[in-house]
């Protein structure tokens, strides 16, 4: 199997379950998570994000890669994990109980 991220994202490969499509998807993916996960993903996954944003920004999606693809995915996850590692302690939004947001609406990528 190849790879599924730009050589230059290599250190993300053994996070590639993160790169889901979808919001409920990643939302799902973090919530079934232990923060051990989270913020393993997030110790390498914020790094590159921060040394490769002119490589993100110069991204065209009309014929977007499967690679390039699955990059973006990864880093939309990178969002979804940030609350959790950065601020709360926990993949659930503190004291919220069963609630959920729902994306009505998502990217095309």
């Amino acid at each position: 199997m190849g790879n599924v991220f730009p050589p230059d994202f290599a250190a993300l490969e053994p996070f590639a379950d993160w790169a889901v499509r979808g919001e409920r998807a990643r939302y799902a993916k973090r919530v079934s998570s232990t923060m051990e996960e989270l913020q393993a993903f997030y110790d390498v996954a914020y790094p590159l994000l921060q040394q490769n944003t002119d490589y993100l920004e110069n991204l065209r999606l009309d014929g977007i890669s499967e690679e390039d693809k699955h990059l973006l995915w990864a880093f939309c996850a990178l969002v979804t994990v940030a609350f959790p590692v950065e601020a709360w302690g926990q993949p659930r939004v503190p004291d919220s109980g069963p609630s959920s947001i729902d994306a009505v609406i998502e990217p095309a990528v």
